[in-house]
Formats: structure tokens, sequence, C-alpha cells
């Protein structure tokens, strides 16, 4: 098998996936047989410094400072099935908007992506996945997918918020520092979380993620704030009510993208933080609520 084979299995891929510029890889930067863990504490990276804004919607310019880590990311959440390969300071996606057909399509994705970079899943450090929030379907294909990948290759996974994705992108496009992230919980509530400019150009959170009703989710107590994410498309009106002029601008139709995980989990990584294959699992929020 080649070099940037996978095994994945290969299917149709839509006209509407949008590919990423790709650049010239560097070389790989770990010795075979290391684990990722002990990669990043070699290299020391921790409190790495972030800077990849770019009004490019399908690119991402080279950052000032970048751990040196190849990650692999998928995201199907919502609406889009995205994946994103990270290798060194380098990242490329491959996103379609096919809600319905995001177990058939991803594996292609993971295999067309690592293919075309020229890697297989031996020369990642990890895989990431966003873990919910969103789709209870979309969340667990994510979960599913990156877990028997992991079991594979014998590799960490590194679970991301998906709000925070949906907040890193955010920054990313349009610089935006304060971001509520709020999706569309239907029977009437919202997947919430505040999220603010922090160190390395990463979003952190502001408060606690929530599953509540648009009249009931924890507001900041103060600062001007933008929105970001489905929820304010149904429940815009009552929270754009409750925030008043403290709100400066609401973009309804964002996407969590594959891209934004990957370069949040490389920040988790870099400090060690990181779960086995067996322990990959979704976060639904809303059965938290219901455990409690």
């Amino acid at each position: 098998m080649p070099e940037g084979a996978t095994g994945f299995a290969s299917g149709h891929m839509s006209a509407a996936t949008l590919d990423s510029a790709t650049y010239p890889l560097p070389a790989p930067a770990f010795q075979s047989g290391e684990s990722a863990v002990a990669v990043a504490r070699k290299r020391g990276q921790v409190g790495v410094v972030f800077s990849y804004r770019n009004r490019d919607p399908w690119s991402c310019s080279p950052p000032t400072t970048f751990p040196s880590l190849n990650i692999l990311a998928v995201d199907t959440s919502g609406e889009a099935c995205s994946v994103a390969l990270l290798t060194g300071t380098e990242l490329r996606q491959r996103l379609v908007r096919e809600p319905r057909r995001h177990g058939e399509l991803v594996l292609t994705m993971m295999d067309r992506l690592l293919a075309e970079a020229g890697i297989g899943l031996t020369r990642l450090d990890a895989l990431a996945f966003g873990r919910g929030p969103g789709s209870f379907t979309g969340v667990r294909i994510a979960a599913s997918v990156v877990q028997g990948a992991a079991y594979g290759a014998d590799l960490p996974v590194v679970p991301v918020s998906t709000l925070t994705a949906l907040a890193q992108g955010y920054f990313r496009s349009r610089g935006v520092c304060r971001v509520l992230a709020a999706l569309d919980a239907r029977m009437g509530e919202l997947y919430w979380g505040p999220y603010q400019f922090g160190d390395g150009d990463l979003m952190q959170a502001a408060g606690v993620e929530e599953v509540a009703s648009p009249e009931a989710v924890a507001l900041p107590a103060d600062g001007d704030w933008s929105g970001v994410g489905s929820g304010w498309a149904t429940y815009g009106d009552v929270l754009r009510g409750r925030l008043g002029s403290r709100l400066l601008a609401v973009t309804p139709d964002a996407l969590c993208e594959a891209r934004d995980v990957a370069v949040l989990a490389a920040a988790e990584l870099a400090q060690g933080h990181w779960v086995t294959a067996e322990q990959a699992r979704p976060v639904y929020l809303r059965e938290r609520v219901t455990a409690g």
C-alpha cells in the first residue's frame, strides 16, 4: 500500500465538495514509534502561539508560531461533513453540505485528504473530532469513525467542543473576540456557550456550555458580544431582546468546521490533553441534564 493510502472505504464524492488551498508539506517531525505525548513534551509545546486568521473562507495562512504536529480532524455534528489535516504549519480541508450522507462520505474524505498530503495514519500524532453538542446521529458518526481509526493506528484522540470550534471559526473569519455560540437543540432549547479571545489566538470558554431555553441561557454579565450559529436563526428575537445594545452582530448560518477542530486539538495535544480510543465519546449536553 502506498504511503498516502489509509485503507478507508472509497465512494462517490459530490460536486459540492470544497477543497482548501494546498502547500508543500514539511518533513515528518517525529521518530517512528514515538507517542504523540512524548513528541509534544520533547518539543516543549505548552503555551504555543497560534495565528491563522484569514478572510479567505477555504484556506488558512501559515501561523507565526505553530506546534509541528500532524492531526486529522473530523466534524459531522451539523449540516456540513468536514475533514481537515493539519501538518505542521499547513492546513487542508474538505467540506461538503450533504447532511444525510455524512456516514457515507466521511471515510472517503479522510482517505483522499491523507493521500493528497502523501501521508498515512501512522504518521499522524493524533486524531480529533467534534465531540458535540449537535445532531445526535452526526456526533456519533464522527466519534465512531475516529474511534475506529485510532484503535487501528494506536493513536490518541482529542475530542473538541463543537461550540468552541464554531466560535473559533467566527474569530478566524471575522476577527470577533467575544462570541455567543448557539445551536438549535430542538424542543424549544439551545446548545449555548460564551467564548472570548484568549492566549494564542484561541477562543476560550467564558462560561459554561449548557442546553436551555433561550429565555434561560446564562448571559455574560457585561461587555459587547456577537452571535453565531443556527440557534440565532431560530431564537434570535428572544436573545436579541435579552441582550439589547450589547449584541453587535449575528451570523446564524456559520458552520462548525474540521479545520477549527484541528487547530483547537493541536493546542490541547501540545499540553498533553487527550484520551484513548476507548474513551473517545460524544458529548450531547442534553444527556447530561437528563442524568442530573
